[in-house]
């Protein structure tokens, strides 16, 4: 199977598109300098009106100044990059950076700035004594306008979203997205009976030969590979694994004929990093990513961190009222058993959510009295096979607050249940 038919290659051609910053203002270059041929062919007597024609000096000048301003434009918008990596390294989370450089804003902000240069430096040089594109002069002004706009747009745009509690509002409806769009795909791949995978009889494993982080699987693609060797593929790692070269990705169980391993391989994706896009643990890694920062030593706000805590709320909300098995099973377009994917359980989630930001919040009264009123809240909310976790995670943060408030009077603040962390009622 050639490289860039397989469905991984296709995949990470997908991403590094989406993440890329050069990709879209490259795009407007070009566009830039064919809009500025077009406005040089349609450039005539009758148009445009006489109260716009210029000199050949005022054109030049004005070119010349469209010129400089859109490369000035855009070494500020490089700058605000460079202040938003490291606010975000800093005091948010790295994992962010991957949502953040696929801002379609941003890339239409560099884009018309490109687009505008390009276009007014295509013009500049039909300029003659006798001879002036009126019209892409009065077009490249315009444009000029646009960009102006859109470049406060942008900025009031990113002094608002990163905020650490709207990066959590953001990256909590993502996940929330991606895990109610994959339950539901899962649910439509149900198959007849109990989806019972055969035992017995030789199994034959596929490694994988390359090394990265399990990105996405091809489900679709998996189970149509399964149904033409009449088999059950049970995959051994989960989306989010990293996984290095030699790792059994595929048991093949059952079959009339041996698939093609690279064939197989080849509906993973892998690379450097997880992706949200089929992980929506990963929306829960950065919004605890985000409150752990808050509570480091070193920026020590708690406030922060009680902030995100309401959306992961939100989050385990969503998830806690979907049962997770841990374990799914596809089924071909006849309803037979083809595919078997691990996924986690109620109890994986909630964990991610709690542990850490118990652990390093362990000593503030705000966080100890926001996750039990959320904890004390999922067990009022979800249904009863849910409990068990929830109240194991309560008595986890109970031990805590014994072991890190000695003082009785202080325990027992610490002890309240407090949406707001501290100031709300009980």
């Amino acid at each position: 199977m050639g490289v860039l038919t397989s469905w991984a290659a296709r995949f990470r051609l997908r991403q590094y598109v989406k993440a890329s910053l050069w990709i879209v203002p490259m795009f407007g270059l070009v566009v830039g300098a064919l809009l500025a041929e077009l406005a040089l062919a349609s450039d005539g007597a009758d148009w445009p009106p006489s109260g716009w024609h210029y000199s050949a000096t005022t054109a030049s000048g004005v070119l010349t100044a469209i010129v400089g301003a859109m490369v000035a434009l855009l070494g500020f918008v490089v700058t605000i990059g460079v202040l938003v990596v490291q606010q975000a390294t800093g005091t948010l989370s790295p994992r962010y950076m991957r949502l953040w450089y696929r801002d379609r804003l941003q890339k239409a902000v560099l884009a018309t700035f490109t687009g505008t240069f390009a276009f007014a430096f295509s013009l500049l040089r039909s300029i003659e004594a006798d001879s002036v594109p009126d019209l892409g002069v009065t077009l490249a002004g315009l444009a000029v306008a646009v960009s102006l706009v859109l470049l406060l747009i942008y900025l009031n745009k990113f002094t608002h979203n990163l905020r650490p509690v709207a990066i959590a509002e953001v990256v909590s409806r993502i996940g929330e997205a991606v895990f109610t769009s994959g339950t539901a795909a899962i649910r439509s791949s149900a198959p007849h009976g109990d989806g019972t995978v055969p035992s017995g009889g030789r199994v034959m494993r596929i490694r994988t030969g390359r090394r990265g982080a399990i990105q996405a699987v091809n489900a679709a693609g998996l189970v149509s590979e399964a149904e033409r060797h009449d088999c059950v593929f049970v995959v051994t790692r989960l989306i989010g694994d990293f996984v290095p070269p030699g790792t059994v990705l595929v048991e093949v169980h059952g079959g009339t004929s041996k698939p093609d391993p690279d064939r197989v391989t080849s509906l993973f994706a892998l690379g450097a990093e997880r992706t949200i896009e089929q992980d929506p643990a990963f929306a829960l890694r950065i919004l605890v990513d985000v409150a752990i920062r808050a509570l480091s030593p070193a920026v020590n706000d708690p406030t922060t961190a009680v902030q995100v805590v309401n959306y992961i709320e939100s989050f385990l909300h969503t998830v806690g009222g979907t049962p997770l098995p841990g374990r799914h099973v596809l089924a071909d377009r006849h309803g037979h058993a083809r595919l078997v994917l691990p996924g986690r359980d109620w109890e994986n989630y909630l964990q991610l959510a709690v542990c850490e930001i118990r652990d390093y919040g362990s000593s503030s009264v705000q966080i100890c009295r926001r996750l039990r009123a959320m904890l004390d809240g999922l067990l009022h909310a979800l249904p009863p096979p849910q409990h068990t976790a929830v109240r194991a995670e309560l008595r986890l943060l109970q031990d805590s607050v014994e072991r890190e408030f000695a003082d009785p009077a202080r325990r027992a603040i610490a002890q309240q249940a407090d949406h707001q962390g501290i100031g709300g009622q009980y």
